[in-house]
Parts: structure tokens; C-alpha cells; sequence
């Protein structure tokens, strides 16, 4: 079973994860922010990664630390869990349309965190929440996953949808590396001999 737990502690957050490689994208987050678990219950059913969050972080000055953070503590559970890396896709692309929002997402479990985003909101906040955390988010997850993930706006005139059709890319683009390749059995995707 490729799944994992981590558990963050800080004098900011203290965080804890638990997902699951192979499950049916069943979530359960709970970290304080309420358009930031909309996107994390996203990010799960879209993957089919089931994910429990449970975050309690400084809210009380702003939501920064808890949503980085909880993208830190993601980043490390799929590290943890996808393990060596033998037999997966290792590569994932989608492209993902939600009403005006098109969002196009390229992604390889390298090992090597590099973040290419190009997503422009063209609100400051959606509702409470600031719409530059989803970059703040997605950096998180990208260095502590060994990700190299590119993230491309390449419509949109809605913040909640940009944000969403974000999540939503990433997670179907996650879904496709993570998975099993039959023709890769226990094989290493890569000639270096590691990931």
C-alpha cells in the first residue's frame, strides 16, 4: 500500500497528513481556512489521492503559514509514499477547462523541485482568502515533493475558478504520474538509475 503520514510540528502550524497513493480520492480537511480546504478536497477527488488534512496554524495574523506549511507536510507524504518510485508514470499533463478558467498543468516526479507559474489572479482575495497563497501552496508542494511542476493560466476572468481549475490540473496531472505503468513494472522511470 503506498500511503503515508506526517506530522508537522511548528511554533506556527502544527500539521498532519495522511494520503493514500492508491485510494478513490476520499478527503477530510480541516485546516481553519475555508476556501483552502475547498481546494484540498479538490486536489484529492480530482487525483483520487485520498487525504486527510487536520492543520491548526496562526490564523489569528493570517492564513500564510497554514496553507505553506500544509503544502510542505503534502509534498513530504507523497515523497514518503511513492517511495522509490519504481513502476509509475513518473509524468503527468491535463489540461482543464472550468467555465472562463483555463488551466494547463505539466508535471515530472524528478526529485528535482523546480516551480514554473504562470497564473495571474485578477482579484487580490477570494472571499477572505489571498489569492496569492495558491502560489505560496504550490511551491510548498513542489520542494518538498520533488516536483517539477508547471502550472500555465491560459484563461480566465473569475478567481475562485482560476484557483480551482488550478487545483483541479495539478491533481488530474498528479493522478497520471503517480499511477502504475504495467510496462514499467518494477522498473525505475529514468536512465540514472535513481529519483
Amino acid at each position: 500500500m503506498r500511503d503515508a503520514t506526517i506530522t508537522r510540528n511548528t511554533a506556527e502550524t502544527q500539521i498532519e497528513v495522511t494520503l493514500n497513493l492508491d485510494g478513490s480520492g476520499r478527503y477530510d480537511n480541516r485546516t481553519g481556512v475555508g476556501f483552502f480546504d475547498h481546494m484540498l478536497d479538490q486536489l484529492s477527488r480530482h487525483s483520487l489521492i485520498d487525504l486527510s488534512v487536520r492543520a491548526t496554524g496562526d490564523l489569528h495574523i493570517d492564513d500564510h503559514h497554514t496553507v505553506e506549511d500544509t503544502g510542505i507536510a503534502i509534498g513530504q507524504a507523497l515523497v514518503k509514499a511513492l517511495g522509490d518510485k519504481r513502476g509509475i508514470r513518473r509524468y503527468g499533463s491535463f489540461l482543464l477547462a472550468m467555465d472562463d478558467a483555463q488551466v494547463r498543468t505539466a508535471l515530472d516526479l524528478s526529485g528535482r523541485p523546480f516551480l514554473v507559474w504562470n497564473v495571474d489572479f485578477p482579484t487580490p482575495k477570494i472571499g477572505t482568502f489571498d489569492t496569492e497563497l495558491v502560489r505560496e501552496f504550490f511551491q510548498a508542494l513542489s520542494t518538498h515533493g520533488g516536483i517539477t511542476l508547471h502550472v500555465d493560466r491560459l484563461h480566465g476572468i473569475n478567481s475562485h475558478h482560476i484557483a480551482e481549475a488550478a487545483f483541479k490540473s495539478v491533481a488530474r496531472a498528479l493522478r497520471e504520474a503517480v499511477e502504475p505503468d504495467p510496462r514499467m513494472a518494477g522498473l525505475l522511470p529514468s536512465t540514472k538509475g535513481a529519483l
